[in-house]
């Protein structure tokens, strides 16, 4: 299986878009992204930094979903799912116009992968393409041994993503239950985010779990509906 297979096989979530990519803290971050989509001016690469819980993935397919419109090309894929197919993985990436890599520093310290994403770098380069990557902290975090490798991330458009605050999480919270067309009061809600886990990942789990009890049982999201599915 190689990356161009494995790449239609990516199915871009509707609800991973710039404009329903909420919380305040990053939104001058995701405005910045999608001008560059629209506008790349020559710009290589795009590096997005920050931690699991920032929302990098959503905006690696935000950047996919304005390519489409913007008739496009674009693919994007984890890092993690093409490590068992080898550096090679990467070949044909470059046919696409825009082409995104979630958790690039898992090939970090690695001779071969690097060698082949700094490849693909100069492939999209000189098609005129945009590479945009996403990493859990700056390029100079991490032990990459192809200087060239490492100069090239580091001299790209780095955006940082900061860490969301409860106020944010609540509006994400909020938003993610109102696109499912899920009723959350503002009690229930607040209610949620007293229990719940703070990161955000497990948080969006956690509605994904209501959601389908609620469907099933035919209930409306209720405090001791609530109590009652996640045994509080």
């Amino acid at each position: 299986m190689n990356a161009s297979q494995m790449a239609l096989g990516v199915k871009l979530r509707d609800d991973a878009r710039f404009d329903n990519f909420h919380g305040s803290r990053n939104q001058e971050v995701a405005h910045r992204l999608e001008q560059v989509v629209t506008n790349p001016g020559g710009l290589p690469v795009v590096v997005i930094c920050g931690d699991s819980d920032t929302g990098k993935s959503h905006l690696l397919q935000a950047v996919c979903h304005r390519a489409d419109q913007l008739g496009q090309s674009a693919v994007c894929i984890s890092i993690e799912e093409l490590l068992p197919f080898g550096p090679e993985a990467l070949a044909g990436l470059d046919s696409h116009q825009v082409v995104c890599l979630d958790d690039l520093e898992r090939v970090a310290g690695d001779p071969d992968w690097e060698e082949a994403v700094f490849h693909l770098y100069n492939r999209i380069l000189d098609r005129n393409g945009l590479l945009v990557v996403s990493m859990a902290d700056v390029p100079g975090a991490f032990p990459f041994g192809l200087a060239d490798l490492g100069s090239r991330l580091a001299h790209g458009l780095l955006l940082q993503l900061r860490v969301y605050r409860d106020e944010d999480r609540m509006r994400i919270l909020v938003a993610r239950a109102e696109q499912r067309g899920m009723v959350l009061s503002d009690d229930v809600a607040g209610f949620i985010m007293r229990r719940a886990p703070r990161r955000l990942g497990e948080l969006l789990a956690m509605l994904n779990t209501l959601d389908e009890n609620s469907l099933q049982a035919q209930r409306r999201l209720t405090i001791p509906f609530v109590k009652s599915v996640m045994a509080w």
